[in-house]
């Protein structure tokens, strides 16, 4: 088959070569239309009760996480000109499109009784401009002897000072929300340089801007410094910076390719899908290195270029489709999972891996047709003394040392299992991010000033309509709210008992000793206040109500503690509900933003573990395929294996937990591990025929012959990975250690244990079907029938004439 292709390659390569430019072209303007994501990622199936409870929350009380928050802290708030300051501050982000809203201390209301008109007025506490001190005294009085805002927007034990603005869901998830943050961001700068204080910023639509402006910078850096990494060691490798520049240039298309792909399935740009073209230029890089190789032996072997190219593609083709096909499987096991996030990933990684195998298969080939003969400079690095050195002492180990490999293997094995049962599970809302990001630390100011930031949402559904507003049912709520805001991880709630007080303390003309529930007796009155203030429902509380006043909701926010403690918690929390709210009359929901992240982390996390798992089986059945033999399998995997094995102990020794961006590595290392041991078998089954089955040898032959591609290409792999260490996420980080961690580890063993795996289990693997290969095996000396290839070179005319072969090519 493989003869076949080669000779279709090369005698159609300018259409070949034409094709793949039309091609690069045509996904050149698909690049234009890529986009940024700036929604939330869904972590969860549409069909999850989590998500569709979240889902019913938001159609009945409308959207919880899009609120920005920043603050500053200040002893000396209340002075004239600051506040002046402060309030244009406020109003002037007010103003900008996508602002719904905006409260602070400065843009608050009170209630007023107008006993003539039995209703209160809503009025602002302080007006647009302040003229004298003890006009701003006696306003900020008012407002900090207000018990509805303590907690929520200012902190006066620590004198900090909130300011919050609800952003439309329109702008909240469109690219507007950049231009929004920036606005916002330059009014604040304006003020706190004014004054020389620190703003302090959070909230989900803050956050998301800046990690989707953060991921942007990275995609561009990471894309650059693998290009420059990996063209530094090609060159090291091959001396040869024409060979540099048609390798990255290939991996340049691979990139146009893949972005081109993502453009055209609406693919958006997100944490995961940002790695993919870095990731390309370092996965594809050891195609080049394979082909190029093999082509610079068989020239080296034969003296005849087209010769040379044509059995690259017979012998390196299949190893090669073989190879790509596991790492691409490695990736497309993320479609199974259901979370939208990761199927964009898996289904984008394996089109563009595809896409990868495909280009280097055409251009390799047909480019370096065209390129004159490799000199002697070019094909030095076959006999890099260095290199060959290591291969000899690899060769050394594995002939007389197998015991201590098997005794290392082992011990190392027995560590990695304890060092296994040490892993932990956990993720945080701001987990990728490092301890001295301004984001992570921000967010622990306000966690440490107003009880966190994350949206936790409680829905009692009262099974019957116009029962919320009963003062026994009202009564039981502000139980179960001063039961849940005793937890040290909560705030304090807003819901329609908060505005039950304010309403009751308004009525007693704003003594803050009535901020509690009306009684029996006043509680018609001031009900029917503020139904006339408003000519329904008072305005604050509709968005806790439902129409029907059958469902009511209290709006906690929670601080970032984690999965595993925010499980407990959940569980906590419906145990403490239904003592106050029995399931049998009440329909209870735990709900919010930090409720669909800990399940969606969970979901991402067991679902990962089972896309390890089909990775393995899958790739284990590609190798059953190809070698046709259980027991060659077995043996195959297990240099695969053991470093998984030992990745996810030093994982366990080191504390790194186990998380959507960890688990992760798994997959992509493992089938990016895989490349070497298929090159490296099939290599030895070839060489099976060739020492007339003479297990040792074919093992030192297939050492030698693919060992240096494997040291190479590994090298490759480890820095090209290690470049994500760079990240400012710590998923990203994770990922580019512990992969680079696992190649190295894998690199070793198909190195070291599988030659001896091997030797020890020869007579057991080499069985009847192994004898008779899949892969059609070459006699190295054999002339290549190539009657009907024809190419016409004007180099390879002259290198014909002074080499003068037998056949013309």
């Amino acid at each position: 088959m493989w003869t076949k292709i080669a000779g279709i390659i090369l005698r159609n390569r300018i259409a070949f070569i034409v094709a793949v430019l039309l091609g690069t072209l045509f996904m050149g303007f698909q690049m234009r239309n890529i986009q940024m994501s700036y929604e939330n990622a869904d972590l969860l199936p549409k069909t999850d009760n989590a998500y569709l409870d979240y889902s019913r929350f938001r159609e009945t009380f409308g959207q919880e996480g899009n609120v920005m928050v920043f603050a500053i802290q200040d002893s000396n708030f209340y002075e004239l000109t600051k506040i002046n300051d402060w309030i244009q501050m406020g109003d002037n982000i007010k103003a900008l499109k996508g602002v719904n809203a905006l409260m602070s201390i400065t843009h608050t209301f009170n209630l007023h009784k107008n006993t003539d008109k039995k209703k209160f007025e809503v009025l602002p506490i302080f007006p647009k401009q302040i003229h004298t001190k003890q006009e701003l005294d006696s306003l900020a009085f008012i407002a900090e002897n207000l018990p509805f805002y303590n907690g929520l927007l200012i902190n006066p034990e620590q004198h900090t000072y909130n300011m919050l603005i609800t952003v439309s869901a329109e702008v909240m998830n469109s690219p507007a929300r950049v231009k929004l943050v920036k606005e916002v961001l330059e009014i604040t700068d304006r003020f706190t340089e004014k004054y020389n204080l620190k703003m302090h910023y959070s909230g989900m639509p803050y956050i998301r801007v800046v990690n989707a402006e953060n991921i942007k910078g990275e995609m561009y850096m990471f894309i650059a410094l693998s290009l420059l990494i990996t063209a530094i060691i090609l060159y090291l490798f091959f001396q040869s910076f024409r060979i540099v520049g048609f390798c990255v240039g290939i991996i340049g298309i691979n990139v146009i390719w893949a972005i081109g792909f993502m453009a055209m399935l609406g693919i958006k740009i997100t944490l995961l899908t940002a790695m993919l073209p870095p990731l390309l230029i370092v996965i594809g890089i050891p195609n080049c290195v394979y082909m190029v190789n093999k082509y610079h032996a068989e020239y080296v072997r034969h003296q005849n270029k087209i010769k040379a190219l044509q059995r690259m593609i017979q012998k390196v083709g299949n190893a090669s489709l073989l190879s790509n096909l596991t790492t691409a499987a490695g990736f497309a096991t993320f479609i199974i999972t259901s979370s939208q996030i990761l199927v964009d990933f898996g289904l984008i990684a394996f089109i563009s891996i595809t896409t990868v195998f495909l280009i280097c298969l055409i251009l390799i080939p047909t480019v370096f047709s065209y390129l004159p003969v490799p000199d002697e400079k070019q094909t030095k690095h076959l006999y890099n003394p260095f290199i060959n050195n290591i291969i000899d002492k690899l060769i050394f180990l594995v002939i007389n040392r197998r015991h201590t490999i098997y005794y290392i293997a082992g011990i190392l094995v027995i560590a990695g299992i304890y060092g296994i049962t040490r892993m932990k599970t956990t993720g945080y809302m701001v987990d990728d991010l490092k301890e001295t990001d301004p984001i992570r630390q921000d967010l622990v100011f306000f966690e440490s000033n107003f009880g966190g930031l994350m949206p936790l949402e409680v829905t009692i559904d009262f099974k019957k309509p116009n029962q919320v507003f009963k003062l026994s049912n009202l009564e039981k709520l502000d139980r179960l709210n001063t039961e849940l805001s005793a937890d040290p991880d909560l705030s304090r709630s807003i819901s329609v008992v908060e505005a039950a007080k304010f309403a009751n303390q308004a009525y007693y003309n704003g003594k803050a000793s009535y901020y509690k529930l009306p009684n029996n007796m006043t509680k018609n009155f001031i009900m029917k206040y503020v139904m006339e203030s408003t000519g329904g429902i008072d305005a604050m509380s509709k968005s806790f109500v439902d129409s029907n006043m059958q469902k009511v909701r209290l709006s906690f926010r929670v601080k970032d503690i984690g999965t595993q403690k925010m499980e407990a918690k959940e569980d906590s929390l419906y145990h403490k509900i239904e003592k106050i709210f029995p399931a049998d009359k009440h329909q209870v929901t735990v709900t919010g933003s930090s409720v669909i992240f800990f399940k969606g982390n969970q979901y991402l996390i067991s679902n990962l573990f089972s896309s390890l798992a089909l990775a393995i089986i899958l790739i284990a059945g590609f190798m059953a395929w190809m070698f046709k033999s259980k027991r060659m399998v077995l043996i195959a995997l297990v240099p695969n294996v053991i470093p998984q094995i030992i990745t996810a102990a030093i994982m366990g020794y080191v504390g790194i937990p186990i998380k959507a961006s960890t688990i992760l590595v798994f997959s992509v290392a493992f089938g990016i591990s895989v490349d070497n041991t298929i090159h490296y078998l099939a290599k030895y089954r070839q060489e099976l025929q060739a020492t007339n089955w003479s297990i040792r040898s074919s093992v030192v032959l297939a050492l030698k012959e693919t060992g240096q591609s494997m040291i190479y290409t590994s090298i490759i792999l480890f820095f090209g990975f290690g470049i994500f260490c760079l990240s400012s996420f710590g998923g990203t980080f994770a990922l580019g250690l512990l992969t680079s961690i696992t190649l190295f580890a894998a690199m070793l063993a198909n190195l070291i244990l599988l030659p001896s795996l091997l030797l020890t289990m020869e007579h057991s693997i080499t069985n009847k079907t192994f004898r008779e290969p899949l892969l059609q095996i070459y006699d190295e000396e054999e002339d290549i029938d190539s009657d009907k290839l024809e190419i016409e070179n004007e180099t390879d005319k002259s290198d014909a004439r002074k080499n003068k072969p037998k056949n013309s090519f």
